[in-house]
């Protein structure tokens, strides 16, 4: 145990993801060898960043519950795949871990050197990742942070321990996202449910009194984690953005979409059983993002987990 909570920066300089990172196919990445220790940026502890696999067959997550901040971006062929955002708790395990997209850069640059758990990426991809401010940890890299899981084939089992990467949460002041927190905004209109529809998937979030949450069902499914039970967020933002074919390709040749997260634009804001229409901005990659009502006031979220679906404009 000492070994593993040994100190071993991850040196992007270095070229921590460089080399013959796999296809998204569930091949294992070529890597370099096993670091021993847990990740610690010179930097103020960072939030960690988990690509989560939401494919059927990876259903039902594990740790998802515990994040403060969950994303949901459309991936190739229609399909879905979430980043998990943890700040003020580290769950044991988190999964199943699934590859990075260009996006994902931009997204994250709103936080300070955040760690980014993945599977690894496209290979043109992998530069991008090396120069980008963060560290980034695919298998192979910390010792013992990723494992396979069993009962699932490949590339829907590997999961990951955040405590071998963390050796502790950041806490809330490290979730630089720009969301606020508070008293719900006066107006909107009572929402009993909510569906948002990708081509190859749904997600449908249904109020509870009861819980005082949004309760999340994906293609007409409960969402459940095998260690929390049912996933509730406090708060569910549908963001509308900009989503444009990217550079890359997934190993059958299908094009990666490039979702937009800086600029502004429309959303629609859940919480407490009502829904508020209001305004995005994001001036720049190094900012949160603000939700204003249209007469400029600052919208706040209820306490809790928040989810942002993003949604082609």
């Amino acid at each position: 145990m000492a070994t593993a909570l040994a100190t071993v920066a991850v040196s992007l300089a270095a070229g921590c993801t460089t080399g013959g990172g796999p296809a998204d196919d569930g091949r294992p990445p070529v890597r370099e060898p096993a670091r021993s220790g847990v990740v610690s940026p010179a930097a103020a502890r960072p939030v960690l960043a988990v690509k989560i696999d939401n494919a059927a067959a990876a259903r039902p997550h594990t740790g998802l519950n515990a994040a403060d901040v969950v994303y949901v971006e459309q991936v190739e062929g229609g399909l879905s795949r979430l980043m998990a955002v943890y700040a003020t708790k580290l769950p044991k395990a988190v999964g199943p871990v699934r590859s990075a997209r260009e996006s994902d850069l931009e997204l994250l640059r709103q936080f300070d050197r955040p760690v980014l758990a993945f599977s690894g990426a496209q290979g043109k991809l992998l530069p991008l990742i090396d120069r980008a401010p963060l560290e980034a940890v695919a298998p192979g890299e910390v010792q013992g942070a990723y494992y396979r899981g069993p009962g699932r084939p490949a590339p829907h089992n590997l999961y990951l321990r955040p405590e071998r990467l963390l050796p502790a949460a950041p806490g809330a002041a490290a979730l630089t996202t720009g969301f606020d927190h508070g008293a719900a905004p006066a107006g909107g209109t009572a929402q009993a449910s909510r569906t948002v529809r990708y081509p190859a998937v749904r997600f449908t979030f249904t109020w509870s009194e009861d819980r005082q949450r949004w309760l999340v069902s994906t293609d007409g499914r409960a969402t459940v984690t095998t260690d929390a039970g049912p996933v509730a967020p406090a708060t569910v933002v549908v963001q509308y953005v900009r989503v444009r074919p990217s550079a890359f390709r997934d190993f059958l040749g299908n094009n990666t979409p490039y979702t937009e997260t800086v600029g502004s634009g429309r959303a629609e804001v859940l919480r407490d059983g009502r829904a508020h229409d209001v305004t995005w901005k994001r001036a720049a990659a190094t900012d949160g993002t603000q939700f204003t009502t249209r007469d400029g006031k600052r919208v706040a979220f209820a306490e809790g987990q928040v989810w942002v679906v993003f949604v082609k404009a």
